[in-house]
């Protein structure tokens, strides 16, 4: 049996990655007895058939074992055999429950996640239990989800799709207690055969015949654990005059951790023989990669953290490749894995070899090349003649991107570990600076290349990190800012109330902060999540403070804007004399600004404030007027959308021959097949 790759419990693949490959395709071993097992449960009569009910949920199959065990590779295999079958034609969905510091993963977290996959877009600023909703709702087709590494009951159950033609492969070191129905398959290190077949892969077969005694020897010091085994294999390969006998007996004298599980103790004197036998750079290099976000890096990571050029990094990362101590997507642009199970390893090997003081440099430079790549992948998107594209000229070569689509593929690939970048440098808060620094740059790239709409659930989880960075900091403009920014998605999806709780806070930042455009916009937003709940006299009040400060600036264009808002909140409240008035305000200002169409726009509500209040004769000659307007302003859309208002007034009024004429003018400006367009003031617009 074979598989793409021998487990080493590490981190499922990240969102957006390919999935990984090498030089030479790895295989999996052994676990014949285990992989029937499970698919024998799949058939198993559950409780709920049992007690004579119809299943609820998926059904949940539990791989436990130690990281290194083999644990995910077993999932995989399990995961592609169902696949092949062609029961489950909707696919693969996986994530990873734990991060590698050992924390479990927010369930707010996973559930985007396989939302993402799932092609589904989760709001911004969802809940967990909302997302998890969400989540069990689009599961309705033959999924397998994939859970590796979960941490508890409590992270599986709020995942598990209400569908039992779903199927769940959770992987753990132990029993998910309280989720009923559920034997776990639980795994140890591999039998002697698999076990030297498996380093037979890695080093040739010749060099396991001619000692096949001691190459057992060897899988028995490495506990049969798939981990221990890659890594010993790579270094056998990279050391072609060493003999099986040779590494046999240096594991054997390599003193055990106390303080070790003696069932970890195999993986870690694998490690430690692998990692003592690197020159002094590369392993440098290592230890720094458990500074790596998310676990993920390429060679700019590694150069960056390192302070080395990024060929060598590159080079260096591919060596790891290569000893089983990293994975890779081999990709065009290659991304990185650290192996789950040897996240602890490194740290404690970070911790032990280098002081504090160098490792927070080597975050400080990692941060700060992140930051100049974003940069240079918002700019490549500019003009050639523009300011970013001659700064953009300035920089390496190695951070510059050939064209937009090549940027934009670089974002895709790292979006999780830009992400988790950031998270990871505002929970720190040490280099306060350059995480705002790298949150602006992520905000904008993504708004370039995505677009707001579509990275709206990124960008509400980086605006709520710039929100703790200044309250940290006791930053008022950047709390305002944040505010505004949170206030806006909470109120496109729906959550009014929490964005006019939002709305309050960033006016109280603003005046802290004395910041005019930010007391005026928080004061203009309020007025519309009060319109936005009905409460017309609140949010004319609003408005009207809004307004104020806009007539102190001379701000036309947007006195205009609110003027054209407070009329249309009076029109709601019935308040035609008021409406009336402003629309009317929000025209002269639109005539001194030179906006002709917009002028014409405003007038055409206020003739409809004018039908409203049943003046249609005066409604008559205003929509005249913004007719005419709409003529100067030489936009035939709009003044054949305002001939059809005409019309229709004309018709109210009794005059049907008058309206024809109206009618037959706005297909003359429009020709026979295409529509008029809606008439919106461009004041009520956002």
């Amino acid at each position: 049996m074979t598989d793409q790759a021998v487990d080493t419990s590490g981190p499922a693949s990240a969102a957006g990655t390919e999935g990984p490959s090498g030089a030479a395709p790895r295989q999996f071993f052994g676990r014949e007895r285990e992989l029937k097992e499970l698919k024998a449960d799949i058939e198993r009569a559950g409780l709920d058939t049992l007690a004579g009910r119809k299943a609820a949920r998926a059904r949940v199959l539990l791989i436990a074992g130690r990281p290194g065990s083999g644990r995910t590779a077993l999932a995989e295999e399990l995961t592609r055999a169902l696949l092949d079958t062609g029961d489950y034609p909707d696919g693969l969905l996986r994530v990873r429950l734990t991060d590698l510091g050992g924390a479990p993963v927010p369930t707010e977290r996973t559930a985007r996640d396989l939302l993402d996959q799932l092609g589904v877009a989760g709001p911004p600023g969802a809940d967990g239990d909302q997302l998890s909703q969400l989540l069990r709702e689009a599961l309705t087709g033959r999924h397998v989800l994939l859970l590796d590494d979960a941490a508890d009951a409590e992270q599986v159950d709020p995942l598990l799709p209400d569908n039992p033609g779903c199927l769940v492969v959770a992987t753990a070191q132990g029993p998910l207690t309280g989720i009923p129905g559920v034997r776990p398959c639980t795994i140890g290190g591999l039998d002697k055969g698999s076990a030297v077949q498996l380093l037979a892969g890695a080093i040739g077969q010749v060099r396991i015949t001619v000692d096949p005694l001691t190459a057992e020897s060897l899988a028995e010091e490495c506990g049969g654990q798939p981990a221990a085994l890659v890594m010993i294999g790579g270094w056998l390969a990279a050391h072609p005059m060493a003999s099986v006998a040779d590494v046999t007996k240096q594991l054997r004298e390599l003193p055990d951790d106390a303080e070790q599980p003696s069932g970890a103790r195999p993986l870690a004197r694998a490690f430690r023989l692998v990692y003592e036998s690197l020159p002094q750079t590369a392993g440098r290099i290592l230890r720094l990669l458990a500074l790596a976000p998310a676990g993920l890096a390429d060679a700019h990571t590694a150069s960056a953290l390192a302070g080395c050029s990024v060929s060598a990094a590159q080079s260096t990362l591919d060596d790891f490749v290569r000893l089983g101590l990293l994975r890779t997507n081999g990709a065009e642009l290659p991304q990185y894995e650290v192996p789950g199970c040897l996240a602890p390893l490194l740290q404690a090997l970070l911790a032990d070899r280098d002081r504090p003081a160098e490792i927070q440099l080597a975050r400080a430079r990692l941060l700060e090349r992140t930051v100049r790549q974003l940069q240079s992948c918002r700019a490549i998107t500019d003009p050639e003649d523009s300011e970013a594209r001659r700064k953009l000229a300035g920089l390496p070569r190695s951070l510059r991107f050939p064209h937009p689509e090549a940027a934009a593929a670089w974002l895709r690939i790292r979006r999780p570990a830009l992400l988790a970048s950031a998270r990871i440098a505002v929970e720190d808060g040490e280099l306060d600076t350059l995480a705002r620094r790298l949150v602006a740059a992520l905000v904008r790239a993504l708004a370039v290349h995505q677009g707001t709409e579509a990275a709206a659930s990124d960008l509400y989880g980086l605006h709520g990190l710039v929100l703790a960075v200044a309250e940290r900091r006791e930053l008022p403009r950047e709390r305002a800012a944040a505010l505004l920014n949170l206030a806006d998605l909470d109120a496109r999806t729906g959550r009014t109330q929490e964005a006019l709780t939002r709305y309050r806070a960033a006016l109280d930042a603003g005046r802290a902060a004395k910041d005019p455009y930010a007391t005026g916009r928080a004061m203009e937003s309020v007025g519309g999540a009060y319109a936005e709940l009905g409460d017309f006299n609140r949010a004319s009040d609003w408005y009207g403070r809004a307004l104020a400060q806009r007539l102190t600036h001379g701000e036309l264009a947007d006195e205009a804007r609110l003027y054209g808002r407070l009329g249309s909140v009076h029109t709601y409240a019935g308040q035609y004399g008021e409406a009336l008035r402003n629309w009317r305000a929000a025209a002269a200002v639109y005539r001194r600004l030179g906006d002709l169409a917009a002028q014409a726009r405003a007038l055409s509500e206020a003739a409809r404030v004018q039908e409203y209040a049943g003046r249609p004769q005066e409604s008559l000659r205003t929509c005249q007027e913004a007719v005419a307007w709409a003529r100067q302003a030489k936009d035939v859309r709009l003044q054949a959308a305002l001939e059809l208002r005409l019309a229709d007034t004309l018709d109210r009024l009794g005059d049907p021959a008058a309206a024809g004429l109206h009618r037959g003018m706005a297909q003359r400006l429009l020709g026979k097949d295409e529509p008029a367009c809606e008439i919106r003031s461009g004041s009520t617009e956002n």
